[in-house]
């Protein structure tokens, strides 16, 4: 294998390419991976973003949905089953497209950092 230059975890994450190479595409379908890359042929078996981007998508989504609810409802003056539509359209639609980023993101920054199982020291 030839050795891959450091590349920045947060741009490969957020253009959802590979955290080695930058270049092939990291997942298969919607928040699917690959078995590996196309490019770089690193294996993307071990790589796992666990519950991580799914908690800071839900933070940030209701954070924002709570506020595009009171803005609806008390600046718009909407009705309470208008502002309700409203925001959780919003929530859906922030929610769809934070989570990938986010997941990649996660797998790119453990991938740069070396990220490995925890394990007793004896």
């Amino acid at each position: 294998m030839t050795d891959h230059p450091p590349i920045s975890p947060i741009a490969t994450g957020l253009a959802g390419k590979c955290p080695r190479c930058g270049q092939g595409a990291l997942f298969e379908g919607f928040l699917g991976l690959r078995k590996n890359c196309e490019s770089c042929a690193l294996d993307f078996s071990k790589a796992d973003s666990g519950d991580g981007p799914a908690v800071f998508v839900i933070f940030i989504a209701g954070f924002l949905a709570v506020a595009v609810a009171f803005i609806a409802r008390f600046s718009w003056h909407a009705p309470i089953w208008a502002a309700f539509l409203i925001s959780s359209t919003f929530a859906i639609v922030i929610i769809l497209a934070l989570l990938r980023p986010l997941k990649a993101t996660m797998i790119a920054l453990q991938y740069a950092n070396k990220a490995a199982e925890g394990r007793l020291e004896e």
